[in-house]
């Protein structure tokens, strides 16, 4: 999942934090895939409080789904069939839900006791169901509610084409139990498959799984996932999409109007695979292909495991901000094949990740590109610290989250940026090959399974620290790890291309004009580095000038229209009032707008705030609304 610049969403709660803070604390607590059929999982040992699942007792082995898709009363319904194994002693079965409707649980040999518990605001309901060490099978039949937290509904306004709804969920980080009965902890891993009906001949139905790259005619579609994954990384989408192949196992899928531009966008995603398996070994999941969803999707992307979800605001024309695919590609290692065992591990998906992305993105673009994305990344890390607070539990990288916490609502820069710099912190002591070859091993030792973040400083030891020599010790990475702010030990960072936009933007501030001339070679970073240097003091007379010169206020780039809306709005630069409003009610991207609304709220006050977000609340997300609540102060 992207947060931040980098398609992270660094959010910045006015009350929330405050809440966190109060609540946590800092504490310890070549590679080949031959079999994909029975990929091996460890045995369950973690607790975690955001899961009422007790799999030490009874575990969740394999789901099947058979649930049809009604869009006229916004709900999936259907039977999610459990195969599970279960401790001879063990009598109870502990799921996880939130707001389903169940209406029978059976087994083969009947009716089955069971009791709904009452609900959690964050986790939802416990399900309790009665076994007998003879069961192996488990029929739940069930629906949604409408107000299901990861199912997206779209009326046809809201997509791209305007003729055909559209549907998509987001399972990360607690929200799969809002569509399916599981056991919601990324330290439980299952296969699955499915029936889906869409009930139209018009709307194709995707998963993270084995997809269909036509139509079906009867609006049935089957799937399957043969490899063990996490249920946050079961994902479901449906509308009037097409699939194109951009390479022999890569692909890209969209509604019609956006095809064409898409597949363009994504011409690298056949290189990026390449890239990624010379580095930390074969890709494991078969294909790798995109679906790019509609704006009100609320992040960059998200990982599932062989359909990268995407939002249409990396489509910028010119491939200038495809490192999404190559972070969500990453994740097919780190995330999905090796994954955190609970969300106060978060930071072993994310760090990972981004050191993973930016090799590939070097390798593809340049190590000078790379370095501008480091340096970027380190802007947003420091930022985000001085939003917290550098004393902040918050900024540690292994967290202590309490069971009322939402675990989305802890994430943020430091688990991607923080995370990545330690990982650069370990490769400037040991030397660049002999972190490729830990890294290697690393996606190796376990595949398909989850670990914690003492289990990952265990294997560190002993692969890495205990054989250096004292280039590295442990007690440097427990800092990292443990204590809150940035190490001194953190690297330094420098990009070269950026030298020569600081000298522009030094100039710029004393002659208040920017040539086109002087730009014209600069890449969307170059230009982003610019753009952040504008600040309350810019003026409205200067950032005219700028608009008027280069149309920035109407740029189709997401990246470089949020960077500038930021400086319009600390300017009241209310000339670009219109599309700024436009772009925070059509995009769902909580990246974006959270930060947007921070700054109306703050520079024109939460009445003008909360105007705009009354209308453009219904294209939201319940990821993104949760967030926006929180900060405008809606119930």
């Amino acid at each position: 999942m992207k947060n931040s610049f980098k398609n992270r969403f660094q959010f910045l709660l006015l009350g929330l934090c405050g809440l966190l803070l109060s609540t946590t604390s800092c504490q310890r607590s070549s590679n080949k895939f031959t079999d994909k059929t029975n990929t091996p999982t460890q045995s369950v040992k973690m607790s975690d409080i955001h899961s009422y699942a007790k799999p030490q007792e009874a575990v969740v082995k394999h789901i099947s789904l058979d649930l049809d898709i009604v869009f006229s009363a916004k709900v999936l319904n259907g039977t999610a069939t459990l195969t599970i194994e279960a401790q001879p002693d063990a009598k109870k079965l502990w799921l996880d839900t939130k707001d389903l409707v169940i209406t029978s649980i059976s087994s083969n040999d009947g009716p089955m006791k069971y009791t709904l518990h009452p609900a959690d605001s964050v986790l939802g309901s416990a399900l309790e169901i009665d076994i007998q060490p003879t069961y192996k099978k488990i029929i739940i039949a069930y629906h949604t509610q409408p107000s299901a937290e990861a199912v997206q509904w779209l009326s046809p306004q809201q997509t791209a084409g305007k003729t055909h709804p559209f549907l998509f969920t987001q399972g990360e980080a607690i929200l799969t139990r809002s569509w399916i009965p599981c056991q919601d902890s990324p330290g439980v891993r299952v296969t699955y498959d499915a029936k889906i009906r869409t009930n139209s001949p018009d709307i194709m139905a995707l998963m993270s799984a084995s997809n269909p790259t036509e139509k079906a005619a009867d609006g049935v579609y089957f799937f399957e996932m043969k490899q063990a994954i996490p249920s946050y990384l079961i994902a479901l989408a449906a509308g009037n999409l097409e699939f194109k192949g951009v390479g022999i196992r890569t692909g890209v899928y969209a509604e019609p109007a956006t095809l064409e531009k898409a597949v363009y966008e994504f011409a690298q995603m056949e290189q990026m695979v390449s890239e990624a398996e010379k580095l930390y070994g074969t890709y494991a999941w078969e294909r790798y292909d995109l679906v790019v969803l509609p704006p009100s999707f609320p992040f960059g992307g998200m990982e599932n495991p062989r359909l990268t979800f995407a939002t249409p605001t990396i489509l910028a024309g010119d491939r200038s901000l495809t490192n999404l695919v190559a972070h969500e590609l990453a994740h097919s290692w780190s995330g999905n094949l090796v994954t955190n065992a609970t969300w106060n591990d978060f930071w072993l998906n994310e760090g990972f990740t981004v050191y993973f992305e930016r090799r590939i993105m070097e390798a593809i673009q340049g190590a000078d590109y790379a370095d501008m994305l480091e340096v970027l990344g380190h802007q947003d890390l420091n930022h985000t610290l001085d939003d917290f607070g550098r004393t902040s539990p918050m900024t540690c990288l292994k967290l202590n989250l309490a069971a009322s916490q939402n675990p989305d609502d802890a994430v943020s820069d430091v688990a991607y940026e923080k995370g990545y710099f330690l990982l650069r912190f370990i490769e400037s002591r040991i030397g660049r090959e002999a972190m490729d070859k830990f890294l290697v091993a690393y996606f190796a030792r376990k595949p398909f399974s989850s670990l914690n973040t003492e289990e990952f400083l265990t294997y560190l030891d002993a692969q890495i620290i205990s054989k250096s020599a004292g280039k590295i010790t442990l007690e440097e990475v427990q800092e990292w790890i443990y204590k809150p702010g940035l190490p001194a030990t953190c690297i330094a960072v420098k990009a070269d291309r950026f030298t020569a936009v600081d000298a522009v933007i030094a100039e710029f501030k004393t002659s208040k004009t920017l040539a086109k001339e002087t730009t014209t070679k600069w890449s969307t970073y170059e230009w982003l580095h610019f753009l952040r240097s504008l600040d309350e003091t810019t003026g409205v007379e200067t950032l005219t000038k700028l608009d008027a010169t280069f149309s920035l206020s109407n740029s189709k780039n997401s990246e470089l229209q949020f960077a500038w809306y930021e400086a319009a709005i600390k300017n009241n630069y209310t000339a670009a009032d219109v599309p700024m409003k436009q772009f925070i009610v059509q995009t769902g991207r909580r990246k974006f707008i959270a930060p947007l609304y921070k700054l109306l709220v703050e520079k024109r006050g939460l009445p003008y705030a909360q105007a705009i977000y009354k209308e453009a609340r219904g294209n939201y997300h319940f990821v993104a609304t949760n967030t926006i609540d929180a900060m405008l102060g809606v119930k």
